[in-house]
């Protein structure tokens, strides 16, 4: 401040006179830095930005003099055309020139206000006046060439319109849009352009919601005429000046007031200051003025860059510090939950192993009940065996007697029809008992065809039994090989668990140990940590596939009793048909008796 202070002490001592400089006389941007390297007396400027503002808005006066006394004579108004001159040419210097005056009257509106705000060091309110005329002048601007909205009702001429488009192009103005709709209070569209205004220079970002809609000209042309400030480089030049407004802090409260019906009229009072004769040494002075002044933009300019990167970086520094805090949190949540996880694995470990080794002696003593059983069922099927095929025997030679029986029987049928057709002749009578013989001889035709697809299907039964027999001793060899396997694999499962116990021991040491530590080797007991999970799911997995095998073989247990139930039910078959073949014996022989008794009683 006491910088600023003492470079603005010379321009503040002397009066100030308002006088029209050409823009000839104004150095360039190059030479003034060529000029502040040959004159190392006047020194650099290195005052802070509240400083650099206050000296720039003290001295913007110097140099629009004249425009504020064209602006207060004319009243925003140009001077008219020549009448020689054509109609498109008056017109656009009519319009350049009311684009230049509302220019400077917005350099000269920023700098009275910055100047007035820093005087007082404090907030500003509503009704601060270089604050509202500050406003007028920025309403003016916007509305400078904005086309005509006819209606039903009327024509229509808001500046509310453009500012909608920036809700769109930006969506941090999107908190802006939804206040402003938000307030029943307002019930026209310039209200509502107003209160976006208050609004924006609050959050103080004015500058940066215009000058992205003048990045968007072709959005802004459907609201403003070609020549239009907003379309032109007035419109860049005065969004660069709104920048210095960051500087202010403002605090505007738009419940109570009317901003429907506020009437827009410039205060030239504050604005103007009596003239006086210029000399020589003031002339000199406003060009030093000058150059300072553009220098100072220049140092807003990269200022304001500066900050915004620096802003930029602090935000992503503290983003990255938060993401550090929260993965030391969720690490040491996963230090603490690895551990938890640790102990109940530990508790779990000692629980399987116990229900393991119990589940191995109960299967020790399945296993050797099953095994004296099969043993047993082993020699009973023996046994069967033997006697099924001493059965079968039996009946092969009993088939082969039925065989000659069925020869013998057919020679008999043959000499009985060539008796039956020599009685026919002689004895009506007996007639009925020959046909009742041949019906009775159809049904031994039929009872021997049946005995013998009896005895084919005894034979394939047989066969199938003797398959069953030959597949019970495969299973009976497998299981003894799969029983095996079973206890070698449980000795490998004691192995790896004693092997993963002395891990989780060396693992407790050296938490213990390096407790301190323990920050910067989180990345190795993550690693430890999955290889030991890796560890036990292949723990885990190898208990599930001998739990699954455990149960395979008491499913093959089960199909085996099955099986022997099956052998049971055959055993009864068996039974049954040898009944059958009894009683069909006994049928035969009533059968050939009652042939007999009829052959007798033929021969007689």
């Amino acid at each position: 401040m006491a910088a600023g202070e003492r470079g603005a002490a010379p321009a503040a001592g002397k009066e100030e006179d308002f006088e029209i400089i050409d823009r000839k006389q104004i150095p360039d941007a190059a030479e003034l830095r060529n000029e502040e390297k040959a004159k190392p007396e006047e020194g650099r400027w290195s005052a802070p930005i509240l400083s650099l503002a206050r000296k720039a808005s003290e001295n913007l006066a110097l140099g629009y003099g004249s425009a504020l006394k064209s602006a207060s004579l004319v009243g925003l108004v140009s001077k008219p055309g020549s009448s020689d001159s054509p109609a498109k040419t008056s017109t656009r210097c009519h319009t350049m020139e009311e684009r230049a005056n509302l220019m400077n009257m917005m350099k000269l509106s920023i700098k009275i206000l910055i100047q007035s705000a820093l005087s007082l060091g404090r907030t500003l309110d509503s009704d601060f006046p270089p604050l509202q005329q500050f406003f007028v002048v920025l309403e003016h601007c916007l509305k400078h060439g904005l086309k005509v909205k006819k209606t039903f009702i009327g024509q229509n001429k808001s500046f509310f319109g453009p500012l909608e488009l920036v809700e769109k192009l930006c969506p941090e103005a999107s908190d802006i849009a939804t206040s402003v709709k938000n307030l029943p209070e307002l019930k026209t569209a310039v209200g509502r352009g107003r209160a976006w205004l208050y609004l924006a220079l609050m959050q103080k970002k004015l500058a940066d919601y215009l000058k992205v809609l003048l990045d968007h000209k072709h959005l802004l042309s459907e609201f403003y005429e070609p020549d239009a400030l907003m379309m032109e480089e007035e419109g860049a030049v005065i969004v660069g000046l709104l920048v210095g407004l960051n500087v202010i802090d403002a605090n505007l409260c738009l419940k109570g007031e009317d901003l429907d019906s506020q009437v827009g009229v410039i205060d030239f009072s504050l604005y103007l200051k009596e003239t006086q004769d210029s000399d020589g040494k003031q002339d000199g002075g406003i060009t030093a003025v000058l150059d300072q002044k553009h220098y100072v933009e220049e140092l807003n300019r990269h200022l304001s860059c500066t900050v915004a990167d620096l802003q930029n970086k602090i935000d992503c520094l503290e983003k990255t510090n938060s993401k550090l805090q929260e993965e030391l949190a969720a690490a040491t949540d996963r230090i603490g939950s690895l551990q938890e996880e640790q102990q109940q694995l530990k508790q779990q470990n000692e629980l399987i192993r116990e229900r393991s080794e119990k589940s191995v002696e109960v299967t020790k003593e399945d296993t050797k009940v099953e095994l004296d059983t099969y043993k047993q069922s082993r020699q009973g099927l023996d046994e069967m065996y033997s006697d099924v095929w001493k059965q079968l025997k039996e009946e092969k030679k009993i088939r082969l007697e039925l065989e000659k029986e069925l020869e013998l029987q057919i020679g008999m049928k043959t000499e009985m029809e060539i008796a039956m057709k020599l009685l026919e002749k002689d004895t009506h009578e007996k007639q009925d008992t020959l046909v009742a013989l041949r019906q009775q001889l159809e049904e031994v035709k039929a009872i021997n065809l049946q005995m013998f697809h009896k005895s084919q299907n005894a034979e394939c039964s047989l066969q199938q039994k003797t398959e069953a027999i030959s597949s019970f001793e495969g299973k009976t060899n497998e299981m003894m090989s799969s029983m095996k396997q079973m206890e070698e694999r449980l000795q490998q499962a004691e192995k790896a668990r004693q092997a993963a116990e002395e891990r989780c021991s060396k693992m407790k040491q050296e938490l213990t140990g390096r407790l301190n530590s323990c920050r910067q080797q989180m990345a190795q007991l993550d690693e430890k940590c999955s290889t030991l999970e890796k560890e036990l799911k292949s723990e885990k997995e190898q208990r599930q596939t001998l739990q699954k095998e455990l149960h395979q073989e008491k499913d093959a247990t089960a199909l085996l009793k099955t099986e022997l139930q099956q052998m049971e039910g055959l055993k009864k078959e068996l039974r049954k048909l040898q009944d059958e073949k009894q009683q069909l014996k006994k049928v035969r022989e009533e059968q050939e008796q009652a042939l007999q008794e009829m052959g007798l009683h033929l021969s007689q």
